[in-house]
């Protein structure tokens, strides 16, 4: 077992993520194996960032915001990527890798990485040339490590997709099935190979060129607990729990949902084009109005659902990460899909807390929902 990690994904947000958790384990004493990042695109407007992975002197990452109530900044120059490789140009030397010496993946693939196209869905997925989708990357370098002997292996998949372990397994058996592989290499995917639910969270605000990036100090990896499963390493931020649902309902119902209330806030009142969530929130106004809304709504639905002591926390640290004064995060960008937006983060809401008998009133929300969720009523 050598540890080795490949990243499918060159994002600076997995640069600033995993990549910077396997480095800061490995300088405290644990055996963290390399990573080797993949381009898992063909594109070739990152060549440069691939070609730049892997130098000996690291890439930076910077920190900075408001840790425990105080600015911080620091720099950290990360160490844990020996090698970077595109799987179109690579993707004999990746195979290699992928079956003597891979212990585990991670992947960070984006809102549509696990589309599949056409191409991939047939017995020539096994044929020895590269995939186009992801998952068909992935099906076809499990096949050849399956081939070559097939030790077992951890898959530890960082896309926003609920449940993303168990929908990439999905994607894989179906296109080994596709493909008409044996039944043995189905059945050792399902033995041997492990994929993960993971929840991840870190705002990683700008890139540094070619390699490296700026990201708030706040990070959680919250991997899901599940037999035989082990993890590359160990790190403040990488939490093992029993259920992600109450990360994922934190992180939804209390961050998410503040961005899109101050969204339509921005929308409504027609606000600067450029503003920013600080900037809006340097407005007592709007932020006596996002306090309350907390106060008065949001903290007292997880109350009913058994969470008001870790929503009352998570708010202050959603706080926190709003008022960042490094950070520039434009209300333009939150409003984007904002319809989509305020069913996901706040009917949904509504309609989790109302399951229970002793839900709160939500008048600010449910005014919101009935402004832009056409026929919809409260649970």
């Amino acid at each position: 077992m050598t540890g080795r990690i490949i990243q499918f994904g060159t994002s600076r947000f997995l640069q600033a993520h995993v990549d910077l958790f396997a480095h800061e384990a490995k300088q405290a004493g644990q055996p963290v194996g390399p990573i080797t990042v993949v381009q898992a695109s063909n594109s070739g407007d990152r060549a440069g960032r691939v070609a730049a992975f892997g130098r000996p002197e690291g890439y930076p990452v910077i920190i900075r915001g408001i840790e425990n109530g105080a600015k911080t900044e620091r720099r950290i120059d990360v160490l844990s990527v020996d090698q970077g490789l595109s799987a179109a140009r690579d993707w004999d030397a990746l195979s290699a890798l992928f079956a003597a010496e891979a212990d585990f993946v991670v992947s960070n693939m984006g809102d549509t990485g696990y589309e599949v196209s056409a191409s991939d869905r047939g017995p020539a997925l096994l044929s020895g040339a590269v995939p186009l989708s992801f998952p068909g990357k992935l099906t076809a370098l499990l096949h050849a490590r399956w081939m070559a002997g097939g030790r077992p292996m951890t898959i530890l998949p960082c896309e926003l997709v609920n449940r993303n372990g168990e929908v990439l397994r999905a994607a894989v058996l179906a296109l080994a099935e596709a493909a008409q592989a044996p039944a043995a290499f189905a059945q050792w995917i399902t033995s041997d190979v492990i994929f993960a639910d993971t929840l991840v969270d870190r705002i990683v605000s700008q890139p540094i060129e070619p390699v490296g990036a700026v990201a708030e100090p706040y990070a959680l990896w919250a991997v899901q607990r599940q037999p035989g499963l082990v993890l590359p390493f160990s790190h403040p931020a990488l939490v093992l729990a029993d259920d992600l649902q109450p990360f994922e309902r934190l992180k939804l119902h209390i961050l998410n949902l503040g961005h899109t209330v101050l969204a339509d806030i921005w929308l409504s009142e027609r606000r600067a084009p450029d503003e920013t969530v600080r900037a809006i929130l340097a407005d007592a106004a709007v932020r006596g109005r996002l306090d309350a809304l907390y106060a008065g709504e949001v903290v007292p639905g997880f109350d009913v659902r058994g969470m008001g002591d870790e929503a009352r926390a998570y708010v202050g640290t959603t706080l926190d990460r709003f008022l960042n004064p490094f950070l520039d995060h434009r209300i333009a960008d939150i409003a984007q899909n904002h319809t989509t937006k305020v069913e996901r983060r706040i009917a949904a809401f509504l309609d989790w807390i109302g399951e229970a008998p002793d839900a709160p009133a939500t008048p600010y929300l449910d005014h919101v929902v009935a402004c832009h969720v056409s026929g919809r009523k409260r649970a």
